[in-house]
């Protein structure tokens, strides 16, 4: 904590008259010195037993901004002022009880005396969020904008106190837990993650060392209005009341990790303050300004405010948002909703789906019946326009069923599949925070053991037992059978919230992509202009996404039977009587899937064969597609063009490109002189009215140039098309990121939609896009930036190598280069090359310094495709076998 920043106020305390000494840190002094003037005040108050050490990082981050608008002249300057709450911190111990009425009083007082003027924004975490709300709602014409932190404005009516204040509350225990001894502050300290040094935590512990000094902390907690007998419930009451009231922008940033203010609270806050904008850190906790970097966010939020809005809203104040788009009812435009198809072949007999295991057909006139049924059923069962309703089932004809049902009448289909592995399902299904789950009974059992949120509705009728155990309250026959009459609400607006998809987590915690009616309308239409899926196609789906657009295309669908959380699992034969199901003219497999159905082609037989002749067009995407690869599935299909599509949850489909433009591909980056050619992947031209632009990297890896279309220009990939997501659920700080601020000089196009997606690569002379890595794989080692996949691939040419990845260990500028291997025949365990042909023919073939060769038996790879390595992880474990750590599996 930079000491400058720390000064004491003496301030007439309103409960005794007499004066009391505050202590706070305040970098209004070093702005004088500055000679700049602030826009406005952060008024930072802590919770409980923390203090204003809390807010140092914030302080810090600020005056830095504010020095650099000295320099440059340009840039907004804030003023922070972090308080340490009267018995708390440096503060004066007065003996004096203070419920929470008199500490909202106190902080009034406190900025009376600083004649503290507006515009005034309030960060606030812990208990020191309520306080901070209270002196919100009670200065109006200051106020300007709310920051919170983990914190609770009420205790939800259906939710008990968290444990560990219960526990603390207990009589006996409180005193001792709180007061006595440190037990209570060391049990905050310790909700850290990753865990404070020892240097941090003597930071929170310095005002707190004896017994004497940590009244205030008991005091805190004995505070906590557990009912409406508590002296300070009708504050509170009158707090929580007010918050509705505000109408100045607001920001939540959240530790889901957190025991005691847990999602739960969260979205009580989100119900108070509907137009607020959230970001939730996963991995982060209860202290969460210690466990990332928050401090950046809140700045690059305060600065959207200023240049979006006046800084003087207040109370009463029209806020200049757009009211949420997912309560829209009206539907808008022309365009073909999702369920057009369904609707057309009502009374078509003609196959709609099948389910391979157990085998069954279903027509367009049951489907489409079923959906309608279920539609009105769901309603009836109390499921309304933009309710959220987590889809735990596997892909089938109920799945799909379900989720055309809730699309129809409004409601947001969370589709989070079992390829994220538990504990990421898991976390996005609480992150979503569904008002209904509809699952089968595994999903359903994992949903009762997690306490997963929402109303439970089971795939099939279960035994009264299993279904009390499992809180479910209906079945889908039973939603059905109530949904008989089919009556209908009216259709969702296409602006209308329509479906959250989670990203597959590969290069960290999955993400929730939102997509409205209007972009998944556009997803549909760029999948059949781009690959003739229309009504009458048969569609082989090994991927869900696609199985579940099936219907919307007017396809034939199916999915093979395999597993879906493993696509390595699909065969040859599952592949071709998938296809011979549906008689398939399309088929659509993850690279791994592909895989393991071109190793497993012996056990063809001839009518195998013959149903993959009939297919026309092949694709296969979710990862890099080795040209080989391609090859050898287009033998199986050998009257079928194979392609490789590039996309990602965002947005389905951005470029194409077929095996032969592969090859032409290749042709022309031979025939570049050396040096020329950065390599990659070639994943074609962009598809219908998507537009590509490349943002430039910089000496340090980062993207700062202005996005264009120039060629031979690495950096990272920025795209535009009609069918990218809304937002990410919840993601302020991404969608920040993920949000191009700068749009293209050639973006003409009137509300056009740019997004940074967070690949790396280049065009070339012919417009073709060449993915080279992830932005946060590239490596910066003391010769300059190096992308991954090129030196990956050019690894991979060599004999006795199956696949490679290139990781960087050491300090970003410096970092030292390491190829990790799978190769054939497999290492039977992990090891490090000493010299030998095939160290020197790695970095011969790569022409870089490679540090060291490590060789494994399996590359670390992502859950849903098993396809996606994952170089963050490599590196790290690199870094460690390298350092001395034991040789095992990374």
């Amino acid at each position: 904590m930079d000491a400058r920043f720390s000064r004491l106020v003496e301030v007439s305390d309103g409960g005794s008259g007499r004066p009391v000494t505050w202590h706070l840190l305040d970098n209004g002094p070093v702005l004088d010195e500055l000679g700049v003037t602030p826009v406005g005040t952060l008024l930072c108050v802590h919770g409980n037993p923390t203090w204003s050490y809390l807010w140092r990082g914030l302080v810090a981050a600020a005056t830095n901004a504010a020095t650099a608008v000295a320099e440059t002249g340009s840039g907004d300057v804030w003023r922070v002022i972090a308080v340490d709450q009267l018995e708390m911190g440096f503060s004066e111990r007065t003996g004096t009880e203070r419920p929470l009425e008199r500490r909202v009083a106190d902080l009034a007082a406190l900025t009376d005396t600083l004649e503290l003027t507006g515009p005034v924004v309030t960060v606030g975490h812990d208990w020191g969020g309520v306080v901070s709300m209270g002196w919100a709602v009670d200065h109006p014409e200051l106020l300007s904008g709310v920051v919170l932190l983990n914190t609770a404005i009420h205790q939800p009516e259906d939710r008990a106190i968290p444990w560990p204040l219960r526990l603390a509350l207990q009589r006996g225990v409180l005193g001792r837990a709180t007061v006595a001894t440190p037990a209570f502050l060391e049990t905050t300290l310790a909700l850290a993650h990753p865990p404070l040094s020892a240097e941090v935590k003597n930071g929170y512990r310095a005002p707190y060392r004896s017994a004497d000094r940590r009244g205030g902390i008991g005091a805190f907690v004995a505070d906590i209005p557990v009912d409406e007998r508590h002296e300070s419930w009708n504050e509170l009451e009158r707090i929580a009341a007010g918050v509705r009231e505000l109408g100045v922008p607001s920001l939540m940033l959240w530790g889901p990790r957190d025991p005691i203010f847990s999602d739960t609270y969260l979205d009580d806050l989100g119900e108070r303050m509907p137009l607020a904008d959230i970001h939730r850190f996963e991995g982060a906790g209860h202290m969460i300004a210690e466990d990332v970097e928050y401090a950046p966010v809140v700045l690059d939020w305060l600065g959207g405010l200023s240049r979006s809005r006046p800084l003087s809203l207040s109370k009463g104040t029209e806020p200049v948002d757009k009211p949420p788009f997912d309560k829209l009812r009206e539907r808008e435009g022309s365009g073909r909703p999702l369920w057009s198809v369904l609707d057309e072949l009502r009374d078509s007999s003609e196959t709609a789906l099948v389910d391979m295991k157990p085998y069954r057909t279903v027509s367009w006139k049951l489907l489409s019946k079923r959906v309608r049924q279920l539609a009105a059923g769901l309603v009836r069962a109390g499921v309304e326009p933009g309710d959220r309703v987590s889809l735990l089932i596997p892909p089938s004809a109920d799945l799909t069923a379900v989720l055309y049902a809730c699309l129809r009448i409004g409601a947001v289909v969370v589709v989070a599949d079992a390829g994220l592995g538990l504990p990421g399902l898991t976390r996005a299904v609480r992150g979503a925070r569904p008002d209904h789950v509809i699952g089968a009974l595994p999903g359903l059992t994992v949903a009762r053991a997690f306490s997963w949120p929402g109303q439970k509705i089971s795939t099939t009728t279960l035994p009264l037992p299993t279904a009390l155990a499992l809180g479910v309250r209906h079945s889908l026959g039973e939603v059905a059978r109530l949904g008989a009459d089919e009556s209908l609400p009216e259709p969702p607006a296409a602006s209308a919230v329509a479906a959250v998809l989670f990203t597959s987590g590969s290069t960290g915690p999955a993400k929730g992509v939102v997509y409205t009616h209007e972009q998944l309308e556009a997803v549909r239409d760029a999948l059949s202009s781009q690959y003739d899926v229309g009504v009458g196609t048969g569609l082989v789906a090994g991927f869900a996404p696609f199985a579940l657009l099936g219907p919307a295309l007017g396809a034939r669908s199916v999915t093979p039977d395999m597993n879906v959380t493993s696509p390595r699992t699909l065969t040859a034969k599952a592949t071709a009587r998938a296809a011979a199901a549906v008689d398939a003219s399309v088929v659509f497999l993850s690279p791994a899937a592909l895989a393991n159905v071109v190793a497993t082609a012996d056990a063809l037989d001839a009518s195998d064969t013959a149903a993959l002749a009939g297919v026309q067009t092949f694709l296969s995407a979710g990862a890099p597609v080795p040209e080989s690869l391609l090859a050898a599935a287009g033998r199986l299909m050998p009257n079928a063009t194979p392609h490789t599509p590039y996309g990602m949850t965002e947005g389905l489909l951005m470029t194409d490109i077929t095996l032969d433009g592969i090859r032409a591909a290749a042709d022309d980056a031979a025939a570049l002189p050396d040096g020329e050619h950065a390599g990659g992947v070639c994943v074609g031209r962009p598809a219908g009215s998507v537009r590509v632009r490349i943002a430039a990297l910089d000496e340090n890896g980062m993207p700062v140039g202005e996005p264009s279309d120039q060629p031979g220009v690495t950096g990272e990939i920025v795209l535009s098309a009609p069918h990218l997501k809304q937002a990410y659920d919840r993601l302020w700080a991404t969608n920040r990121i993920a949000d191009a601020d700068s749009v293209p000089a050639a973006a003409d196009v009137q509300g056009e939609r740019w997004h940074r997606t967070g690949d790396v690569g280049h065009l070339d002379a012919a417009g073709r896009l060449w993915v080279e890595g992830r932005l946060p794989h590239v490596i910066v080692t003391a010769g300059g930036v190096v992308t991954p996949v090129g030196p990956e691939q050019r690894i991979e040419s060599l004999l006795g190598v199956n696949r490679a990845a290139l990781a960087g260990i050491g300090p970003r500028g410096t970092q030292q280069l390491v190829a990790v291997l799978e190769t054939d025949p497999a290492a039977s365990r992990p090891a490090a090359l000493g010299d030998s042909d095939l160290v020197a023919a790695v970095r011969h073939a790569t022409a870089l310094d490679i540090a060291a060769v490590l060789v494994v038996a399996a590359l670390p790879t992502d859950i849903r495709h098993n396809s996606k390595i994952d170089r963050s992880a490599l590196s790290r474990w690199a870094e460690g076998v390298l350092s001395g750590a034991k040789l095992s599996a990374p």
